[in-house]
């Protein structure tokens, strides 16, 4: 495992520089993979089969995100409960509403979308992350609001978690820059395949 970056101004200029770079190249990805969101879903189905009544959480996808709708209406047809994430105005962990294929969506803080506030609050034990680069070590890059770091930290806490990043296979790097609160991935799913952790 490579060490972590304990000086904070020397982590955040490494995740700002590979922000920028990473951000473009997953628009390029994006507008070249038609069909990546049926392979990542197919990709997922043979790895994870969860059991009904498991509280996954997914993401509405924005900004060149690989698309896990696929996944998430699989997962639903399969018996799982699907939740989505807001995020909060106090900018701690994020919370997660339940929300069905069919339902619309309200509009979040930086251009997210998300169910609406009467939807009934839940706690996912299988995460679908979004995220701009990923390492074969379980890192991830973000967006740099520490959302997802504070929330696996939380659930972790008090339940088993499974936390899986969703991206482009393109969008694998040597090494992501982090620090010691960085929260680690239990896997990554791309449109090529499933990569695992190891512990």
């Amino acid at each position: 495992m490579t060490d972590p970056i304990l000086d904070p101004d020397e982590l955040n200029r490494a995740k700002a520089e590979l922000r920028t770079r990473m951000s473009a190249r997953r628009q390029v990805m994006a507008g070249e993979a038609a069909d990546a969101a049926h392979r990542l879903a197919m990709n997922l189905s043979a790895v994870i089969a969860p059991s009904s009544g498991t509280i996954v959480s997914g993401y509405w996808p924005m900004r060149g995100e690989i698309d896990p709708r696929p996944c998430l209406t699989a997962l639903w047809s399969g018996g799982c409960r699907i939740s989505l994430p807001v995020v909060p105005d106090d900018k701690q962990a994020l919370i997660f509403r339940e929300w069905e294929p069919d339902e619309e969506l309200v509009p979040g803080p930086f251009g997210t979308s998300e169910p609406a506030p009467e939807a009934e609050t839940v706690y996912p034990t299988l995460l679908l992350v979004p995220l701009l680069a990923f390492d074969r070590e379980g890192r991830r890059l973000g967006y740099g609001g520490g959302y997802y770091d504070r929330t696996l930290a939380a659930l972790r806490e008090w339940q088993s978690v499974q936390a899986i990043g969703v991206a482009y296979s393109g969008q694998e790097i040597d090494a992501v820059p982090a620090g010691p609160h960085d929260a680690l991935l239990n896997g990554i799913v791309t449109e090529a395949g499933f990569i695992e952790i190891s512990e």
